[in-house]
């Protein structure tokens, strides 16, 4: 299950995100989005889990709790639309 994570501090790394994450289970990727001029992060990102059970214990674990200076925002991610 592909998992949206928003709000989180500008400074955290990918590291740091899939450790979070993988208190909950195995994380098959992690990926911060970044601005493409600047390579600072924009303060979401995405974190792909392949059991849905443990992406749904981290979504009722994670969602609106502090991580370093913020309250991050967990949920299932939405597809793109065509």
């Amino acid at each position: 299950m592909k998992l949206l994570v928003r709000n989180l501090d500008r400074e955290i790394k990918e590291e740091e995100l899939k450790i979070l994450f993988e208190e909950f289970g195995s994380v098959q990727y992690c990926n911060l989005v970044v601005d493409k001029t600047s390579g600072a992060s924009k303060g979401f990102g995405f974190v792909e889990m392949p059991k849905v059970g443990d992406a749904k214990a981290a979504i009722k674990n994670l969602n609106n709790s502090m991580v370093g200076n913020t309250k991050i925002r967990v949920k299932k991610a939405e597809d793109k639309p065509a």
